[in-house]
């Protein structure tokens, strides 16, 4: 489950982060002791602590700048070798073979390999961390000799490279793991800086100083600065004012507000989506949802439109499908297979039955569910006959009435979406997460298994297969992706990351 963590500052934490930024400087300035370039990130999602054991995809540069990952993702989700030189599947698919660079150091001389390697993995996966799921079939982690690893899989997973190349292959000092603390705020791995424990205030203020030494290509910052907080107008007005070099703008009126700002760059990112995760396909909580008339007829009913204009202001595009537009199954056509048609909702209401309509119950949480969007679904669903019954939850207790104690059928939510095609797959079609009752049904049956086991690029085809049937047989109602912006000063250039909703630390360059 990938939840983002925006989190809240507080007063002694925005004098902090307001100190921390008179010592920021653009990426040609610097401040009194430190060498040039210098990188200043602004950003509202900080990571839970700096093991790597909890590092999440919206954080993940902090944990890039100090560890190296087994593989490297590409701007366009591609796969480079990093720690691991090369990889190969076995027939089976359920054996990955790594090859491992022999040239690398922990950062107390200690040699990095297939030892550090299994016990990173192993470690992962007995972790509590939000990602700790994706090691749940590996079976074992076989060192072969210093330079060679193999992991053994249960069955075949589609996604492992990807894994590898974000936080589950992020390789620290296994001299570290006995005192779990320290690694909370003290990072030891191979990476191309080290955290700055005297200008660093964790929460705040994170700053990095490049290493004496580094075995790969060296970044082109010789320091970077991330700097928390808690609220997108503070953040805009530090990259008008070029205090921020980059921040990635979520909210549409800050980003309007953007519109015309000298010497900055906006390049649009596209991964967070909004929509309804519906969980009760087979009516246990809310019978009439069985029925594939009523889910199709609740996807006519919602004005995409008209909500992304007047909820977004327009940045977004209006989308029927949760697979996004990076992965083999996406369809653009798809995009609008749900127009908004009242007449044809009631029709469908009708002939299933429910022509008088029936009641929805759903969670509000604020941070989400805004009183614009609440009222505009509201509204939608009322035209067509169904009352939407919104039901406040506060979020510390949300996550157990939603996903421990079952009480809704589905809520909205914003989730990114990946690049990757068996991550979509595993976190919304398989039982799990987001699929809270297990629900499946003979075409899902048939064209999971052929993408699990088919090699790199052999799928596509099932995968389109699949997204189709989930559309059009209404397993979920999203409304539109959201488009945020990735903003730059004139001295930083950047790349959006595919599968992220920010850059990788490595997508960032001084400009000219």
């Amino acid at each position: 489950m990938r939840i983002r963590r925006f989190p809240t500052v507080g007063t002694a934490g925005a004098v902090a982060v307001a100190l921390a930024l008179t010592g920021c400087s653009g990426a040609g300035g610097g401040v009194a002791g430190q060498s040039d370039p210098t990188l200043d990130i602004a950003t509202m999602t900080i990571p839970q602590s700096l093991d790597p054991v909890t590092a999440i995809g919206g954080a993940l540069p902090f944990f890039q700048a100090t560890y190296d990952s087994l593989l490297k993702r590409e701007p366009d989700g591609a796969y480079s070798p990093m720690l691991a030189t090369s990889w190969t599947w076995d027939e089976t698919r359920t054996k990955l073979s790594l090859t491992l660079r022999d040239d690398v150091k922990f950062d107390d001389g200690s040699v990095f390999d297939a030892a550090a390697v299994k016990a990173n993995l192993d470690r992962f996966k007995a972790s509590t961390g939000a990602n700790a799921k994706w090691f749940s079939g590996l079976k074992q982690v076989e060192v072969v000799d210093a330079t060679h690893v193999v992991l053994h899989l249960d069955a075949p997973d589609p996604a492992y490279l990807h894994y590898l190349s974000d936080a589950a292959g992020l390789m620290a000092n296994p001299a570290a793991f006995a005192d779990a603390e320290k690694l909370k705020t003290t990072p030891d791995g191979t990476g191309p800086y080290e955290l700055d424990s005297a200008q660093t205030v964790i929460g705040t203020k994170w700053v990095y100083r490049r290493t004496g030494s580094y075995w790969g290509e060296r970044l082109p910052f010789d320091g970077v600065t991330m700097t928390a907080f808690d609220n997108e107008t503070a953040i805009v007005n530090g990259l008008k004012t070029g205090q921020v070099d980059t921040a990635v703008i979520q909210d549409a009126n800050q980003q309007s507000s953007l519109d015309g700002a000298v010497g900055l760059t906006t390049t649009p990112v596209d991964f967070d989506y909004q929509g309804i995760l519906l969980f009760d396909r087979a009516g246990k909580l809310t019978p009439e949802l069985a029925d594939v008339r009523v889910r199709q007829a609740l996807n006519h009913a919602i004005d995409r439109k008209t909500m992304l204009e007047q909820i977004r202001r327009g940045k977004g595009a209006i989308t029927s499908q949760v697979f996004g537009t990076d992965t083999a199954g996406y369809q653009e056509e798809l995009d609008s297979h749900y127009a908004h048609d009242p007449e044809t909702a009631k029709r469908l209401l009708a002939e299933a039955g429910h022509a008088d309509g029936f009641e929805l119950k759903m969670p509000r949480m604020s941070s989400i569910v805004t009183e614009a969007i609440a009222s505009s679904l509201q509204s939608d669903l009322a035209d067509v006959g169904i009352t939407l019954t919104w039901v406040a939850v506060d979020q510390g207790d949300a996550l157990r009435r939603i996903f421990s104690d079952r009480e809704f059928s589905g809520f909205v939510m914003n989730l990114g979406q990946s690049a990757n095609d068996w991550l979509v797959i595993k976190d919304l079609v398989l039982p799990g997460t987001f699929n809270l009752f297990g629900y499946t049904d003979d075409t899902v049956k048939a064209l999971v298994p052929k993408i699990q086991a088919a090699a790199a690029g052999e799928a596509e085809d099932d995968a389109r297969a699949l997204n189709r049937h989930l559309v059009e047989n209404a397993w979920f109602v999203p409304f539109y992706r959201m488009s945020y912006a990735l903003v730059t000063d004139s001295g930083v250039t950047a790349l959006p990351q595919s599968g992220m909703a920010v850059p990788s630390l490595y997508n960032y360059k001084p400009a000219g």
